[in-house]
Parts: C-alpha cells; structure tokens; sequence
C-alpha cells in the first residue's frame, strides 16, 4: 500500500489567494506519484546533495592549501570512485538483508562520519582510506534510495519519477556550494565538512523517524518477468538491464571526463577566460534542470530506450560542436543543450531498468547499474587526460562523441529491450488484422 500524498502543502495550494498554476502544477505531480514516501526520498536526495555539494566545492581548495599535489587529488578521486566500484555489487545483497532503508540510514551515517574526519586527516594513505569508505557510503545511499523509489512509484511513472528524482540532485549541488560559500565567508574552511557531516547526519536520522519500512516486491505471477525473476542469475538480470548500464556508463564516463578537462580545453584552444568557463557548469546544470522531468514524461509515454537513442543523438552533436564552435555564446548554448540531452539520460535509463527488472529485482539491478556508473567515473578521466595529453582536446572531444554514437548503435540494435516497443506494435498489429 502507497501512503497518499495529500499533506499540508497541499491543502494551502487550495486556499483562496493560493498560486492557481503552483496548485495545478503541484497536484498533476501528486497524481503520477502518489506514495509520500517518495517525496521524503526527494527531500533526503535534496539534502544529501547539499551535503555533497558543500564538500566537494571546498575539498580541492582544502587539500590545496595543505599542500597536497594536484596528482595527488587527482589519485584521492579515484580512490572514491574506487570504493563506490568496490561496493556497487554487494550492496544488492545487503539491502536484501537488511532493508533500504537501514541501509540507507548507515550509509548516511558513514558519509557524516567520513567527511566530519576528513579535515582532521594529514597522512595521504588515510585520506585515501577515508575517500574509499566515502564512496563505498555513496553508493549504498544511491542504491538504497533508487530501490525505494522504483519499488514505491508507479509503473506508467518510472520516468517521470526518476526525473525529480535527478532535480533533487542538482538542486541540492547547486545549493551545497552557496551553503559552502557563506560559511566559509565566517569561519575556517574545515567548518564547511563540519556543515556537511551535519546535513548528512540529520538526514539520517530523518530516514529512520520519517520513513517507511521497505515495499518487497511480490512474485506475481501475471507479471511479464515473473518466470524470470524466480531463477534469474546476476548475469542474466545484466543482459536485461544492458541497455541501461550502458547509458549510465557513459554517462558517469562523460559527467566525470567534462568537469575536468572541459574548461581547460575552452580557456587553452577557445581563448575563453578562465571567469568564463566557470560558469558553464551552470548552463549544463540549467538544462538539465529544465528539461529532464519533460524528458521523463516523455519516455514514460513513447519508450525510454528510444528517447535514450534521440537525447544521444542530440548530445553527442553538442559535444563535437564545441570542436568547431568559436563563439562563447554559441558554446554556451552547445552546453545547456547537452545537458539538457545527455543529462536527462540518466534518470531514463534509471527508469528503463525499473521497467525491465521485475520489483523483487530491484536491489540487484540497481547495485549492477551504479556499478557501471562508477566504472565510468572511475574509467574517463584516465582515458580522456590520456587523450589530452598525447592527442590534444580535439582528440578527447571526438572519442567523448565516438562513446555516445556508440551507445546510440548499441541502443538501435537492443531496441526490443524496451518493453514499450510492444505496446507499441500491439495497436499496428491489430489494425493489420482488423
């Protein structure tokens, strides 16, 4: 049973005076996800993005000033990403035995523990160890919080529920580092991962008070996947969910190849100033932001993996654009039009692989699914500061495009993988025969 969305904010949007498209707007959104518990998953998404973006905008500076090489930072994020790899497949067992949501609220827990110590830490091997066990508590929140939102939101709705789920995300990186900036205007920077540890630990505690113990998916036997599920081995619920984890590998592969070579590609070859290219992030952000529950809309009514093939497609001639592009307004646009393609890409694909896996399945694909999102994370900056170094920006920017026309091949020739291209051909075939 899903608990009813209909609280307090609701009834004030029905108050004389009230915002009348807020109201509109809010109540078609309460309709296609009914169950509060997913909105209290948005609010911890929100809030433990906050906690990440308070970190993360002052990590490199902090680690800066206390003399740690750029080579060094560059190996302490692998170490994160390493430990997110490393905890990415048992993660689906563990959440089977101990519920999403425990494991949720420890996950939280370790994240507060480890960035609260990260300051007090010098010894690089223990700064190391604490990135490890920072992304190894990532990915059991990713995990955690993606099971319970695909097991809690409707099956017409997987999309559109993933979409929000992606603002909350965002919204949260973009308020962390405001949160980070003012505190840091007032007290030392070690007092930033203080800010963050406490957002982390109260969400925690949230999680255990606020929300609902774990929705188990049934067996139905009327369910597509039912026979399936009963005797389905890892690499069987992989090949299912293929389409997905390639998705979300190259998206973990791009996000994290862009943050870092991006802006130095536009100030070296671009002549773009380095006050310029800090605010690129924004426009991609932005079109993420604005685009992606469209998107989720979208593939929940027409498909999710044929909207994954056209947002590549539109993507990946963003990315070769800015090869040829010159003008900064243009590159501007190129990167809000990116972000508003490649980034809404991930919580569609999130969506695609709740549609193929039956609900019991739900832990194990999740674990498998942000395991080929760390694979990529961990995977392209090594490939593209390669490409760089050797080849020039160019060279990254073209295999960047190869990795999503690649996708985008592998997308048209596994398109059945979509149960929608059945609902699709059921109208056709019966006019043919009518």
């Amino acid at each position: 049973m899903t608990e009813p969305a209909t609280t307090e904010l609701e009834s004030e949007m029905e108050r004389p005076g009230s915002n009348v498209l807020g109201a509109a707007v809010f109540r078609s959104f309460v309709q296609r996800v009914p169950d509060k518990n997913v909105w209290r998953i948005y609010r911890i998404t929100l809030a433990l993005g906050m906690a990440y973006g308070t970190a993360i905008s002052v990590i490199a500076r902090f680690l800066t000033t206390h003399g740690v090489s750029k080579l060094a930072i560059g190996q302490l994020a692998a170490w994160f990403a390493a430990g997110i790899v490393a905890f990415s497949l048992p993660m689906g067992p563990l959440i089977r035995r101990f519920s999403a949501k425990r494991m949720l609220a420890v996950s939280l827990a370790g994240y507060a523990a480890a960035v609260a110590l990260f300051p007090f830490t010098h010894a690089f091997w223990a700064l190391a160890a604490l990135r490890f066990f920072d992304g190894a508590c990532s990915v059991g929140v990713w995990v955690s919080s993606e099971s319970i939102l695909l097991a809690r939101s409707g099956k017409q709705n997987k999309a559109f529920a993933t979409s929000l789920y992606a603002i909350a995300v965002a919204c949260g990186y973009v308020g962390g580092p405001l949160l980070a900036y003012a505190c840091t205007k007032i007290l030392p920077l070690e007092f930033a991962f203080i800010l963050a540890s406490s957002i982390a630990i109260c969400t925690s505690v949230y999680v255990l008070f606020r929300l609902a113990p774990d929705v188990r998916g049934e067996l139905h036997e009327d369910h597509p996947m039912a026979s399936i599920a009963k005797n389905s081995t890892a690499l069987a619920l992989l090949w299912r969910i293929k389409t997905s984890c390639f998705g979300t590998f190259a998206y973990g592969y791009f996000q994290a190849s862009v943050v870092l070579f991006l802006p130095l590609y536009l100030m070296e070859r671009k002549g773009i100033s380095q006050s310029q290219t800090i605010v690129i992030p924004a426009y991609f952000a932005g079109g993420m932001l604005l685009f992606s529950n469209y998107a989720g809309r979208l593939g929940d009514r027409y498909g999710h993996l044929l909207l994954m093939r056209i947002l590549g497609i539109v993507g990946m001639t963003m990315v070769l654009g800015f090869v040829y592009l010159d003008a900064y307004p243009a590159m501007c646009v190129a990167v809000f039009v990116a972000g508003a393609s490649l980034a809404s890409i991930s919580p569609v694909s999130l969506a695609l692989q709740g549609v193929v896996a039956h609900p019991s399945e739900y832990e194990r694909s999740t674990s498998i699914y942000n395991a080929f999102y760390a694979a990529g994370m961990l995977l392209g900056p090594f490939v593209s500061s390669y490409l760089f170094d050797e080849r020039g920006g160019e060279a990254m920017l073209y295999s960047l495009a190869l990795l999503w026309t690649s996708f985008v091949v592998f997308a048209v020739v596994f398109r059945k993988d979509d149960p929608a291209t059945l609902r699709v051909r059921a109208p056709s075939l019966d006019r043919a025969h009518g």
